[in-house]
C-alpha cells in the first residue's frame, strides 16, 4: 500500500537528517512518498485565512484520487501507536489505493482540506512546529510497521 505524507514546506537543519532517517526506515514497510508543497509567504501576508487557502489549493492538487486522507489538526483525535498500525493494516487489505497524511503550514490547514479528510488526527495537545509534527508522524508510521511485523522497536503497551 502507498502512504503519502503531504506537507507544507520543508524540513531543514538538524531535523532534516533525522526525518530522512525515519523516512528510510518507514520505507521498509510501506511505499512511502513525502511531498512538500510551497509554503508561500506566510510572513508577508498577515491574513492567515488567505495563506491557508493558497496552501490548500496546492495541497488538494497533489492529493491522489481515492486515497484515504488524514488531516493533522490540533482539533483532531489523538490515537495510540497500535491504533495507527491497525488503521494502516485495514487500509492495506481494503480497496484503498493509499493513505495520505496532510500537514499544514504555520497557520494550519484550510477547512477545504480538513473537509476532504476521513479522519482528523492530533499528535499532541500541545502545539508543535510543523517540522516537528512531520518528524513525529513519520516516526509513528515507521513504528506502525514494526508493530504489524511484531518487531522489537515498539515497547509500549
Amino acid at each position: 500500500m502507498k502512504l503519502l505524507v503531504l506537507a507544507v514546506g520543508g524540513v531543514r537543519g538538524p531535523l532534516g537528517s533525522v526525518l530522512a532517517d525515519y523516512e528510510e526506515r518507514a520505507r521498509r514497510y510501506w511505499k512511502l512518498e513525502a511531498v512538500e508543497v510551497d509554503a508561500g509567504a506566510p510572513g508577508r501576508d498577515p491574513e492567515p485565512r488567505r495563506v491557508r487557502n493558497a496552501e490548500a489549493d496546492r495541497i488538494l492538487a497533489r492529493l491522489p484520487d481515492g486515497y484515504e486522507v488524514h488531516a493533522l489538526t490540533r482539533e483532531g483525535k489523538q490515537m495510540r501507536s497500535r491504533t495507527l498500525a491497525r488503521i494502516l493494516q485495514r487500509a492495506s487489505v481494503g480497496a484503498t489505493p493509499g493513505v495520505a497524511f496532510v500537514l499544514g503550514g504555520a497557520f494550519g490547514l484550510a477547512e477545504s482540506v480538513v473537509d476532504r479528510a476521513r479522519r482528523r488526527v492530533s499528535l499532541s495537545a500541545m502545539t508543535l512546529p510543523h517540522e516537528m509534527a512531520r518528524l513525529v508522524l513519520t516516526e509513528q508510521i515507521y513504528r506502525a510497521g514494526t508493530i504489524l511485523r511484531n518487531e522489537p522497536y515498539h515497547k509500549g503497551a
